[in-house]
């Protein structure tokens, strides 16, 4: 099928790189120049494993282009996915001017019949605003072309995106055509051979589907936090908690992994922007306000431990920090933990010593250069005159250190465990004092 992809962020450029893997004939349109250049190029914007792999692969063959011309782009596609951002709006609202704004480019380039596919985490109503606004050029322009709007969420994971498309858990599909509802099943007819993976409702209930389901993860983080929390007041231990909770079929071990805080484009974005819905329609959604409230705050919880350590001390210390993206296998930052982690350590006085096996680039753009800030080619690097360390994102790569010559190399013998990856009587058996997330020790040793 031919088809064209608005957006070459993490959800249009696997889509589109997934379908075309497939077999279709993919064109992604995108209005960054340099962007598209480095994609025609073989450059890939983003990471995510097996991606650049696969990108090169069908670009070389010739089943996907890139390109910045949205008009040949739309004569080239019977199915338009619409996969751009919505971030976040003052008040946490979706921003939908990019979407819009693209319905708007399909409404002045249109020519003939096609399926328009809201692929973009958006809210209730969107599809019918994205139809309005191809209507309303349509009807400036004076034509009569028929078209439909289809709400078909991503359920990507980062890190997992490619895995994630290639072989869904379910493939949503809100359409109130059966016409274009066929045309879904056919382009997605590759991915649906094992057994059926369609889930087919009305559009607003799609909408929805995709927000209830990152807010649904979300409560359960934030809910597995605020247990840390009480674990360590009342002296238990959250893992063994984790254990005894996660082998209960009903609850299961999916995302009740204590930590620093969620981070990502897509649980602090759509928490809040479920959360304005509710609000815009009249209902205030408690939950969604405290699980949003749970995690800002659990996102200060490194630093308290390490001035709790320190006694307030903070100031002309300097602090190895490994991982910086908000979870592992992505070099995405966006309200990632460590970057409220940083804040609070420059507020005090101290300097950060980074790395992280794929966001070294995307903090450097962040941050540039600045005397507080050492940016690390290693682990080891990042230990060398620091006092203590943090671990903030469990990348496989700092599993296993050597709790023995960690101990020699910190000045002031202290891990700070913002992902409860190690064992705290091994790493206090090195010499070295632990703090965990929940473990209950940490409030017992101050």
């Amino acid at each position: 099928m031919r088809v064209t992809v608005f957006g070459t962020g993490y959800v249009g450029l696997v889509t589109g790189t997934c379908l075309a893997e497939v077999g279709n004939q993919v064109v992604c349109v995108d209005i960054d120049k340099a962007k598209v250049d480095g994609l025609n190029r073989g450059v890939i914007p983003i990471y995510e494993p097996g991606l650049e792999e696969m990108v090169l692969a069908n670009h070389g063959s010739g089943r996907i282009a890139f390109t910045t011309d949205a008009a040949s782009a739309i004569d080239h596609g019977e199915i338009v996915f619409i996969a751009v951002g919505t971030p976040p709006d003052e008040d946490g609202s979706a921003d939908l001017q990019y979407v819009l704004a693209v319905a708007r480019t399909i409404g002045r380039h249109l020519e003939r019949p096609v399926v328009v596919v809201n692929k973009s985490t958006v809210p209730v109503g969107t599809a019918d605003k994205v139809r309005d606004a191809i209507a309303e050029v349509l009807a400036e322009r004076g034509v009569d072309i028929a078209f439909d709007v289809v709400s078909n969420p991503e359920f990507l994971k980062e890190g997992d995106a490619v895995k994630d498309c290639m072989r869904p858990d379910r493939i949503v599909i809100g359409a109130a055509s059966a016409a274009a509802l066929e045309q879904m099943k056919r382009l997605y007819a590759p991915f649906n051979r094992n057994h059926e993976r369609i889930v087919v409702m009305d559009v607003r209930s799609a909408e929805l589907t995709k927000y209830a389901a990152n807010a649904m993860l979300a409560t359960k983080i934030s809910f597995m936090n605020e247990m840390a929390n009480i674990a360590e007041r009342v002296g238990a231990d959250i893992e063994m908690v984790r254990h005894g909770i996660g082998s209960d079929s009903r609850i299961g071990y999916s995302f009740i992994y204590p930590g620093a805080g969620y981070g990502g484009s897509c649980f602090p974005k759509d928490v809040q922007a479920l959360e304005r819905t509710a609000r815009q329609h009249g209902y205030e959604a408690q939950i969604l306000q405290s699980v949003e409230a749970v995690n800002e705050r659990q996102k200060h919880k490194l630093f308290e431990l390490i001035e709790r350590h320190f006694h307030g001390e903070i100031r002309g210390r300097t602090f190895a920090v490994w991982g910086l993206a908000f979870k592992p296998n992505t070099d995405d930052m966006r309200e990632a933990s460590s970057r409220t982690l940083l804040k609070l350590l420059w507020d005090a006085g101290a300097k950060a010593q980074v790395f992280d096996p794929e966001a070294i680039d995307e903090t450097r753009r962040i941050y540039g250069d600045r005397a507080d800030l050492r940016y690390c080619a290693s682990p080891a690097e990042a230990l060398e005159g620091a006092d203590a360390l943090v671990v903030v994102t469990e990348w496989k790569a700092f599993w296993a250190p050597d709790f023995a010559k960690l101990k020699t190399q910190l000045k002031s013998p202290a891990v700070f465990d913002g992902r409860n990856i190690y064992d705290p009587a091994v790493v206090e058996a090195a010499g070295l004092a632990y703090y965990g997330i929940g473990r209950g020790r940490s409030i017992r040793r101050s």
